[in-house]
């Protein structure tokens, strides 16, 4: 029994100094690794990768942003609360990119001060694209707080996070409503601001502060470009995107919005809204920009942003297109007879507008490539058709 005993002995040990010895081996394997830090790579600044945080990323044009952004090899963190952004949208992309390392999404509202700053804390970023934002006219002049809480006072968090965590580029989502009912066409970047809406006045707000902000000595190395765009249209080319606004606010969404609703008879006609504008028919005139174009304005602008400089851009076609115009390119673009109801004017609204991008491109070399209204809407109508119920059908 004792010669049993001692033979076993050995050979148990050996086991142990083995087992041990492969251990040490994995551990050593691991620390080698990049990826073994106890850290996110989001949490790390790398060479040759540029982290961008995309604020209301899954929104429809902050999605699209983002689809751009991953598609030129950027890193993206999202953060949205989902109160008007689609989580299918941010499930197409995480599709798109599954690599690890590219995207993540964090559940979040702008409004909270100490989740904000967590969130800078736990990540590098080296640049923020601020969409997130209610963005609706007539929903502005009936809950004007809610625009100057979300907007205006949203921004100054994110800007003080930002200065908190040294994150020193922002490219700012603003809006031609900042210009309110200028007395001259086209819109020029020095053209006066007198918004006459909650909307634009909350992001007139935005801007003002940004600007205050970058003149202060502490943030004198800040890169800014603020981007005001006109209406947006359109969807991803390629189709993998598209709009779709939360059912309960389709009443104050996009004419397109409200013109695809009424060819695939969710609503019963499309409602038009002012027919005694001083313009030639009418109706409001509008400069519509392709989302494809919009967000290519972004990237070069993040491209250009320089330390010290505030660049400040419309994003616009220049080509004014009334409301009446573009209820007929609707219709042909869908195959749809959409019937139509002329209504008194939207509160807050304003005859005429549209741009002059010769600024954006002679800076930038940015020119708007989708200009044709009725293929931009076809495109469009295209997604909307394949998605009935927005992200959440196929």
């Amino acid at each position: 029994m004792d010669f049993a005993d001692s033979r076993r002995k050995p050979n148990f040990t050996g086991k142990i100094a083995v087992a041990a010895a492969l251990t040490v081996m994995c551990i050593i394997v691991l620390k080698q690794s990049p990826s073994f830090s106890g850290t996110s790579v989001f949490s790390r600044h790398e060479t040759g990768v540029t982290h961008v945080l995309v604020t209301g990323g899954a929104g429809y044009i902050g999605s699209h942003a983002t689809l751009r952004l991953l598609s030129d090899n950027y890193r993206v963190t999202i953060v949205d609360n989902l109160s008007r952004g689609n989580m299918g949208a941010v499930r197409v992309l995480q599709r798109l990119f599954p690599e690890p390392g590219r995207l993540q999404f964090i559940y979040a509202d702008l409004g909270d001060a100490k989740a904000v700053n967590k969130i800078f804390s736990e990540n590098a970023f080296d640049a923020v694209m601020h969409f997130a934002a209610v963005a609706y006219v007539g929903e502005s002049t009936m809950e004007p707080l809610r625009y100057y809480h979300n907007i205006t006072s949203n921004t100054l968090t994110v800007l003080e996070a930002m200065a908190a965590h040294n994150v020193n580029t922002l490219i700012y989502s603003s809006t031609c409503a900042t210009y309110g009912e200028p007395d001259t066409m086209p819109i020029v970047e020095t053209t006066p601001q007198n918004p006459i809406n909650p909307y634009g006045k909350a992001k007139k707000m935005a801007e003002d502060i940004i600007l205050d902000f970058t003149k202060s000595k502490k943030q004198s190395n800040m890169a800014v470009m603020i981007l005001r765009y006109f209406n947006v249209i359109g969807s991803d080319p390629e189709g993998r995107l598209g709009e779709a606004p939360r059912p309960e606010l389709r009443e104050h969404g996009r004419i397109s919005g409200a013109c695809f609703d009424a060819a695939l008879g969710i609503i019963p006609g499309l409602k038009v809204r002012g027919t005694d504008y001083p313009t030639a028919d009418g109706t409001c005139i509008r400069d519509y920009i392709d989302v494809t174009d919009l967000v290519d304005a972004h990237v070069k602008a993040l491209g250009k942003a320089q330390p010290g400089k505030v660049g400040i851009y419309n994003v616009g076609t220049g080509q004014g297109r009334s409301v009446n115009e573009f209820v007929k390119a609707c219709m042909k673009a869908t195959g749809a007879s959409i019937k139509v109801e002329y209504l008194a004017r939207r509160p807050g609204d304003y005859a005429e507008v549209y741009s002059d991008p010769s600024k954006i491109h002679r800076d930038l070399n940015w020119t708007a490539q989708y200009t044709d209204l009725g293929q931009s809407l076809a495109q469009a109508w295209k997604w909307q058709k394949a998605h009935p119920n927005g992200y959440g059908s196929a």
